[in-house]
């Protein structure tokens, strides 16, 4: 028992940087929705002359739309992420700026025809504000019910129940926009190992709030 709570140790001391969940592989295994996000905004990007990229992380996706035809740019609200962000994508010719996108951004009105957000939180009325009239906003959001079994096992409550698509939508539509498509999905997350558990819950500390080894 000591060997497993010296290994969970090393587990949750174990560097996480941007959303690079790396440290994993082999031993979480995640379904994959029928669409590629990925896929997806490629194409959107392929004729977008201003892109931006909300909540990017450390850039690790949005760096593989490069290079991109017109201007990009990216807001991570996320202190520690700006500077790996701002690593990886500086050379692409990407700004990166500082912003919470549950309030407002640094960005005038009707900047952006192209507006990417994968799995960062949003308000609506901020997207709205910062798109062009004909603009395009891709999102792939992660449920308010997601892990919910993980959460309950552990006594905790979900963080953000609310984020469902009909509230999205909703929220969408009610400032004027026209929703093309719009899917739901549900698979499953696999641990094959407590200590994946444990590091896991160090990337993402809102799962489950005042766990530890």
């Amino acid at each position: 028992m000591t060997q497993l709570m010296d290994q969970w140790a090393r587990d949750a001391a174990a560097p996480f940087e941007g959303w690079d969940f790396s440290y994993l592989a082999g031993r979480m295994i995640e379904g994959e929705p029928p669409w590629s996000y990925l896929d997806l905004a490629k194409s959107a990007a392929a004729g977008a002359q201003d892109i931006l990229d909300v909540a990017t992380g450390g850039g690790e996706l949005f760096a593989s739309l490069a290079p991109f035809p017109g201007r990009a740019r990216a807001v991570e609200g996320y202190v520690p992420n700006l500077s790996v962000a701002r690593r990886r994508l500086g050379p692409l010719g990407v700004e990166v700026f500082e912003g919470n996108t549950r309030s407002s951004m640094p960005f005038g009105d009707r900047t952006f025809d192209l507006v990417l957000s994968r799995h960062g939180g949003f308000r609506a009325a901020e997207m709205h504000r910062i798109l062009q009239p004909a603009g395009v906003f891709l999102t792939q959001q992660v449920g308010g019910d997601n892990l919910a079994d993980l959460v309950a096992a552990f006594g905790g409550r979900l963080a953000y129940p609310d984020n469902t698509l009909e509230r999205v939508c909703d929220d969408l539509t009610a400032l004027g926009c026209e929703i093309r498509r719009r899917e739901d999905w549900r698979g499953s997350v696999t641990f094959l190992d407590v200590g994946a558990l444990v590091y896991f819950r160090k990337a993402i500390p809102w799962v489950i709030e005042g766990f530890n080894v």
